[in-house]
Protein backbone atom coordinates (compact mmCIF):
# COMPACT_ATOMS: atom_id res chain seq x y z
CA UNK A 1 0.00 0.00 0.00
CA UNK A 2 1.73 3.17 -0.86
CA UNK A 3 2.07 5.77 1.40
CA UNK A 4 -0.16 8.68 -0.79
CA UNK A 5 -3.19 6.44 -1.10
CA UNK A 6 -2.98 6.39 2.50
CA UNK A 7 -2.25 9.60 3.46
CA UNK A 8 -5.84 10.71 5.16
CA UNK A 9 -5.66 7.69 7.19
CA UNK A 10 -2.58 9.25 8.97
CA UNK A 11 -4.08 12.50 9.14
CA UNK A 12 -7.06 11.55 11.37
CA UNK A 13 -6.91 14.36 14.04
CA UNK A 14 -9.50 14.50 17.17
CA UNK A 15 -12.01 17.05 15.54
CA UNK A 16 -12.46 15.24 12.51
CA UNK A 17 -13.41 12.03 14.67
CA UNK A 18 -15.79 13.43 17.21
CA UNK A 19 -17.23 15.03 13.95
CA UNK A 20 -17.79 11.73 12.28
CA UNK A 21 -19.29 10.56 15.37
CA UNK A 22 -21.59 13.79 16.33
CA UNK A 23 -22.51 13.37 12.39
CA UNK A 24 -24.46 10.40 13.40
CA UNK A 25 -26.80 11.88 16.08
CA UNK A 26 -24.58 12.16 19.14
CA UNK A 27 -23.36 14.79 21.69
CA UNK A 28 -19.36 14.48 22.29
CA UNK A 29 -18.27 15.96 25.74
CA UNK A 30 -14.68 16.32 23.84
CA UNK A 31 -13.51 13.56 26.07
CA UNK A 32 -10.99 11.82 23.60
CA UNK A 33 -8.62 8.89 24.03
CA UNK A 34 -6.57 6.90 21.46
CA UNK A 35 -6.66 3.92 22.44
CA UNK A 36 -3.58 0.53 21.52
CA UNK A 37 -4.51 -0.53 17.79
CA UNK A 38 -2.09 -0.17 14.53
CA UNK A 39 -4.09 -1.76 11.66
CA UNK A 40 -6.97 0.43 12.14
CA UNK A 41 -7.12 3.47 14.40
CA UNK A 42 -9.21 2.94 17.69
CA UNK A 43 -10.68 5.80 19.95
CA UNK A 44 -12.81 6.17 22.85
CA UNK A 45 -14.92 9.15 22.08
CA UNK A 46 -16.70 10.61 25.43
CA UNK A 47 -20.45 11.57 24.95
CA UNK A 48 -22.74 14.03 27.02
CA UNK A 49 -25.18 12.52 29.68
CA UNK A 50 -23.74 9.05 28.63
CA UNK A 51 -21.33 6.25 27.98
CA UNK A 52 -18.68 6.78 25.96
CA UNK A 53 -18.04 4.79 22.63
CA UNK A 54 -15.69 3.49 20.39
CA UNK A 55 -15.08 4.30 17.09
CA UNK A 56 -12.56 2.24 14.77
CA UNK A 57 -11.67 3.81 11.62
CA UNK A 58 -10.95 1.59 8.97
CA UNK A 59 -7.03 1.02 7.20
CA UNK A 60 -8.00 2.25 3.69
CA UNK A 61 -7.02 -1.04 1.14
CA UNK A 62 -7.21 -3.52 3.69
CA UNK A 63 -10.42 -4.62 3.40
CA UNK A 64 -13.67 -4.06 1.02
CA UNK A 65 -16.55 -2.61 2.44
CA UNK A 66 -18.18 -6.05 0.70
CA UNK A 67 -15.59 -8.00 3.60
CA UNK A 68 -16.19 -5.35 6.77
CA UNK A 69 -19.96 -5.72 6.12
CA UNK A 70 -19.52 -9.79 6.02
CA UNK A 71 -17.01 -9.31 9.32
CA UNK A 72 -20.29 -7.14 10.72
CA UNK A 73 -22.66 -9.55 10.14
CA UNK A 74 -21.00 -12.47 11.81
CA UNK A 75 -21.24 -10.22 14.55
CA UNK A 76 -24.55 -10.36 14.70
CA UNK A 77 -25.18 -13.84 14.20
CA UNK A 78 -23.11 -14.31 17.38
CA UNK A 79 -24.54 -11.48 19.44
CA UNK A 80 -28.31 -13.22 18.15
CA UNK A 81 -27.16 -16.28 19.93
CA UNK A 82 -26.89 -14.28 23.35
CA UNK A 83 -22.80 -15.25 22.90
CA UNK A 84 -20.35 -12.46 24.56
CA UNK A 85 -19.28 -10.52 21.45
CA UNK A 86 -18.84 -6.84 21.28
CA UNK A 87 -20.75 -5.96 17.60
CA UNK A 88 -21.07 -2.81 15.74
CA UNK A 89 -23.60 -0.36 16.36
CA UNK A 90 -26.19 0.25 13.83
CA UNK A 91 -27.23 3.60 12.79
CA UNK A 92 -30.77 4.64 13.00
CA UNK A 93 -30.78 4.01 8.81
CA UNK A 94 -29.43 0.56 9.98
CA UNK A 95 -26.04 0.84 9.25
CA UNK A 96 -23.04 -0.83 10.50
CA UNK A 97 -20.48 0.54 8.31
CA UNK A 98 -20.40 4.28 8.24
CA UNK A 99 -18.67 6.95 6.26
CA UNK A 100 -17.37 10.22 7.13
CA UNK A 101 -15.58 12.57 4.37
CA UNK A 102 -13.18 10.10 3.11
CA UNK A 103 -12.85 8.18 6.23
CA UNK A 104 -15.07 4.42 6.52
CA UNK A 105 -15.38 3.91 10.58
CA UNK A 106 -18.21 1.66 12.99
CA UNK A 107 -19.19 2.82 16.10
CA UNK A 108 -19.05 -0.01 19.71
CA UNK A 109 -20.11 0.29 23.00
CA UNK A 110 -17.17 0.29 25.20
CA UNK A 111 -16.66 -2.87 27.48
CA UNK A 112 -14.37 -3.08 29.94
CA UNK A 113 -12.46 -6.65 31.45
CA UNK A 114 -9.64 -7.54 32.07
CA UNK A 115 -7.47 -10.02 30.44
CA UNK A 116 -8.37 -13.75 30.67
CA UNK A 117 -5.99 -15.87 32.95
CA UNK A 118 -4.85 -18.47 30.85
CA UNK A 119 -3.05 -20.59 33.57
CA UNK A 120 -6.56 -20.66 35.05
CA UNK A 121 -8.46 -24.20 34.45
CA UNK A 122 -11.52 -22.54 34.85
CA UNK A 123 -10.72 -19.52 32.81
CA UNK A 124 -9.85 -22.04 30.08
CA UNK A 125 -12.50 -24.27 30.09
CA UNK A 126 -15.12 -21.36 29.93
CA UNK A 127 -13.50 -20.17 27.03
CA UNK A 128 -13.84 -23.78 25.31
CA UNK A 129 -17.56 -23.32 26.05
CA UNK A 130 -17.64 -19.93 24.37
CA UNK A 131 -15.79 -20.88 21.34
CA UNK A 132 -17.40 -24.27 20.76
CA UNK A 133 -20.96 -22.36 20.70
CA UNK A 134 -18.43 -19.51 18.46
CA UNK A 135 -17.88 -22.19 16.44
CA UNK A 136 -21.58 -23.73 15.75
CA UNK A 137 -22.59 -20.47 14.37
CA UNK A 138 -19.33 -20.22 12.23
CA UNK A 139 -20.00 -23.57 10.81
CA UNK A 140 -23.53 -22.52 9.19
CA UNK A 141 -22.33 -21.13 6.40
CA UNK A 142 -19.11 -19.86 4.70
CA UNK A 143 -17.60 -16.37 4.04
CA UNK A 144 -17.62 -15.49 0.73
CA UNK A 145 -16.00 -12.65 0.94
CA UNK A 146 -12.98 -12.86 3.39
CA UNK A 147 -10.16 -14.80 2.45
CA UNK A 148 -9.28 -18.19 4.06
CA UNK A 149 -5.81 -18.01 6.41
CA UNK A 150 -4.03 -20.22 4.18
CA UNK A 151 -0.25 -21.24 3.42
CA UNK A 152 -0.26 -19.47 0.34
CA UNK A 153 -1.56 -15.86 1.63
CA UNK A 154 0.44 -16.13 5.60
CA UNK A 155 3.17 -18.29 4.54
CA UNK A 156 4.37 -17.88 0.82
CA UNK A 157 3.50 -13.93 -0.28
CA UNK A 158 5.33 -13.32 3.40
CA UNK A 159 8.36 -15.00 2.88
CA UNK A 160 8.72 -13.80 -1.10
CA UNK A 161 7.98 -10.16 0.54
CA UNK A 162 10.80 -10.32 2.92
CA UNK A 163 13.47 -12.26 0.96
CA UNK A 164 13.33 -9.41 -2.13
CA UNK A 165 12.81 -6.58 0.22
CA UNK A 166 13.60 -6.49 3.77
CA UNK A 167 15.63 -9.19 5.22
CA UNK A 168 19.79 -8.33 5.45
CA UNK A 169 22.11 -9.85 2.50
CA UNK A 170 24.22 -11.14 5.24
CA UNK A 171 21.01 -13.31 6.00
CA UNK A 172 19.17 -13.97 3.33
CA UNK A 173 20.94 -17.16 2.18
CA UNK A 174 20.09 -18.92 5.54
CA UNK A 175 16.39 -17.12 5.78
CA UNK A 176 15.52 -18.23 2.41
CA UNK A 177 17.10 -22.11 2.91
CA UNK A 178 15.12 -22.14 6.42
CA UNK A 179 11.82 -20.67 4.37
CA UNK A 180 12.31 -23.64 1.97
CA UNK A 181 12.05 -26.46 4.99
CA UNK A 182 9.44 -24.51 7.23
CA UNK A 183 7.21 -24.41 4.27
CA UNK A 184 8.09 -28.17 3.57
CA UNK A 185 7.25 -28.75 7.12
CA UNK A 186 3.76 -26.65 7.42
CA UNK A 187 2.79 -29.28 4.44
CA UNK A 188 3.67 -32.22 6.06
CA UNK A 189 1.47 -31.06 9.42
CA UNK A 190 -1.67 -30.16 6.87
CA UNK A 191 -1.37 -33.47 5.04
CA UNK A 192 -1.41 -35.48 8.46
CA UNK A 193 -4.27 -33.32 9.38
CA UNK A 194 -6.09 -35.02 6.07
CA UNK A 195 -9.05 -32.73 5.24
CA UNK A 196 -9.53 -30.45 7.44
CA UNK A 197 -12.61 -28.45 7.33
CA UNK A 198 -12.10 -24.53 7.51
CA UNK A 199 -15.57 -22.59 9.16
CA UNK A 200 -15.65 -18.93 10.20
CA UNK A 201 -13.47 -17.75 13.33
CA UNK A 202 -12.16 -15.07 15.10
CA UNK A 203 -8.87 -15.35 13.71
CA UNK A 204 -7.00 -13.61 16.06
CA UNK A 205 -8.14 -14.76 19.43
CA UNK A 206 -4.91 -13.99 22.28
CA UNK A 207 -5.40 -12.74 25.35
CA UNK A 208 -5.87 -8.93 24.06
CA UNK A 209 -8.58 -9.65 22.48
CA UNK A 210 -10.57 -11.12 25.42
CA UNK A 211 -12.38 -8.84 27.86
CA UNK A 212 -12.81 -11.28 31.20
CA UNK A 213 -15.93 -9.27 32.65
CA UNK A 214 -18.53 -11.13 35.45
CA UNK A 215 -17.06 -14.64 34.38
CA UNK A 216 -17.27 -14.12 31.29
CA UNK A 217 -14.80 -14.22 28.09
CA UNK A 218 -16.21 -10.92 26.17
CA UNK A 219 -14.84 -10.96 22.15
CA UNK A 220 -13.79 -8.28 20.74
CA UNK A 221 -11.90 -7.30 17.93
CA UNK A 222 -13.14 -9.45 14.37
CA UNK A 223 -10.81 -8.25 12.12
CA UNK A 224 -9.13 -10.85 11.42
CA UNK A 225 -11.82 -12.90 10.90
CA UNK A 226 -11.45 -15.63 7.98
CA UNK A 227 -12.22 -19.06 7.09
CA UNK A 228 -9.79 -21.42 9.06
CA UNK A 229 -9.68 -24.83 10.84
CA UNK A 230 -11.29 -24.47 14.25
CA UNK A 231 -8.16 -25.00 16.01
CA UNK A 232 -7.25 -21.51 14.84
CA UNK A 233 -9.27 -20.27 17.90
CA UNK A 234 -7.88 -22.42 20.50
CA UNK A 235 -4.20 -22.67 20.11
CA UNK A 236 -3.19 -19.12 20.67
CA UNK A 237 -5.15 -20.24 24.30
CA UNK A 238 -1.87 -22.27 24.43
CA UNK A 239 0.86 -20.78 27.08
CA UNK A 240 4.38 -21.43 27.63
CA UNK A 241 6.84 -23.83 26.32
CA UNK A 242 6.53 -26.78 28.19
CA UNK A 243 5.04 -29.30 26.44
CA UNK A 244 3.14 -30.92 29.35
CA UNK A 245 1.62 -27.36 30.56
CA UNK A 246 0.09 -27.02 26.99
CA UNK A 247 -1.40 -30.43 26.74
CA UNK A 248 -2.75 -29.42 30.33
CA UNK A 249 -3.67 -26.67 28.92
CA UNK A 250 -5.71 -28.12 26.15
CA UNK A 251 -7.53 -30.80 28.21
CA UNK A 252 -9.30 -27.87 29.36
CA UNK A 253 -10.01 -25.81 26.37
CA UNK A 254 -11.44 -29.15 25.06
CA UNK A 255 -13.60 -30.22 27.85
CA UNK A 256 -15.16 -26.78 27.31
CA UNK A 257 -15.44 -26.76 24.26
CA UNK A 258 -16.83 -30.22 23.48
CA UNK A 259 -19.90 -29.15 25.62
CA UNK A 260 -21.20 -28.01 22.51
CA UNK A 261 -19.23 -28.80 19.39
CA UNK A 262 -17.32 -31.62 18.18
CA UNK A 263 -13.50 -30.87 18.07
CA UNK A 264 -11.69 -32.82 15.27
CA UNK A 265 -8.94 -34.30 16.60
CA UNK A 266 -6.74 -34.44 13.55
CA UNK A 267 -6.50 -30.44 14.06
CA UNK A 268 -3.68 -31.07 16.54
CA UNK A 269 -1.33 -31.44 13.77
CA UNK A 270 -1.69 -28.10 12.73
CA UNK A 271 -0.99 -26.04 15.85
CA UNK A 272 2.62 -25.56 15.59
CA UNK A 273 1.61 -25.23 11.71
CA UNK A 274 -0.46 -22.46 12.16
CA UNK A 275 1.85 -20.48 14.94
CA UNK A 276 4.59 -21.00 12.30
CA UNK A 277 2.31 -19.35 9.60
CA UNK A 278 1.64 -16.34 12.07
CA UNK A 279 4.80 -15.95 12.63
CA UNK A 280 6.03 -15.30 9.35
CA UNK A 281 2.98 -13.12 8.86
CA UNK A 282 3.69 -10.85 11.80
CA UNK A 283 7.05 -10.30 10.09
CA UNK A 284 5.28 -9.92 6.83
CA UNK A 285 2.77 -7.20 8.10
CA UNK A 286 5.38 -4.86 10.09
CA UNK A 287 6.93 -5.00 6.55
CA UNK A 288 3.86 -4.24 4.49
CA UNK A 289 3.22 -1.24 6.85
CA UNK A 290 6.61 0.13 7.29
CA UNK A 291 5.57 3.59 5.07
CA UNK A 292 2.62 3.80 7.72
CA UNK A 293 4.44 6.70 10.24
CA UNK A 294 3.08 5.09 13.15
CA UNK A 295 5.13 1.86 12.78
CA UNK A 296 8.57 2.57 12.83
CA UNK A 297 7.72 5.18 15.80
CA UNK A 298 6.41 2.00 17.41
CA UNK A 299 8.46 -0.70 16.31
CA UNK A 300 11.90 0.98 16.65
CA UNK A 301 13.43 -2.63 16.64
CA UNK A 302 11.80 -4.24 13.35
CA UNK A 303 14.07 -4.08 10.33
CA UNK A 304 17.12 -4.19 11.79
CA UNK A 305 20.00 -7.04 11.62
CA UNK A 306 19.22 -8.09 15.25
CA UNK A 307 15.82 -8.60 14.98
CA UNK A 308 16.04 -10.72 11.69
CA UNK A 309 18.73 -12.72 13.39
CA UNK A 310 16.74 -13.36 16.40
CA UNK A 311 13.61 -14.24 13.88
CA UNK A 312 15.64 -16.92 12.06
CA UNK A 313 16.79 -18.40 15.33
CA UNK A 314 12.79 -18.61 16.18
CA UNK A 315 12.03 -19.87 12.74
CA UNK A 316 14.29 -22.75 13.46
CA UNK A 317 13.12 -23.57 16.70
CA UNK A 318 9.32 -23.51 14.99
CA UNK A 319 10.87 -26.15 12.25
CA UNK A 320 11.93 -28.53 14.99
CA UNK A 321 8.59 -27.97 16.87
CA UNK A 322 6.42 -28.78 14.02
CA UNK A 323 8.92 -32.42 14.10
CA UNK A 324 7.43 -33.46 17.19
CA UNK A 325 4.56 -35.64 17.61
CA UNK A 326 1.35 -33.18 17.90
CA UNK A 327 -0.52 -32.46 21.39
CA UNK A 328 -3.07 -35.22 22.11
CA UNK A 329 -6.48 -35.27 23.82
CA UNK A 330 -6.52 -36.52 27.14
Amino acid sequence: MSTTNSQPFYQLTPDTVIDAVESLGYWCDGRFLELNSYENRVYQVGLEDDTPLIAKFYRPGRWSDAQILEEHQFCYELAEQELPVVAPIRSESGESLLHFKDYRFALYPRRGGRAPELADPDHLFRLGQTLGRFHLVGQTRPFTERPALDIRSYGIDSIELIARDFIPSSLRDAYTSLAEDLLSGIEVCYRAARDIRSIRVHGDCHGGNILWRDDTPNFVDFDDARMAPAVQDLWMLLTGDDRQQQQLQLSEVIEGYTEFAEFDPRELHLVEALRTLRMLHYSAWLARRWDDPAFPRSFTWFNTERYWGEHILQLREQLAAMQEPPLTLL
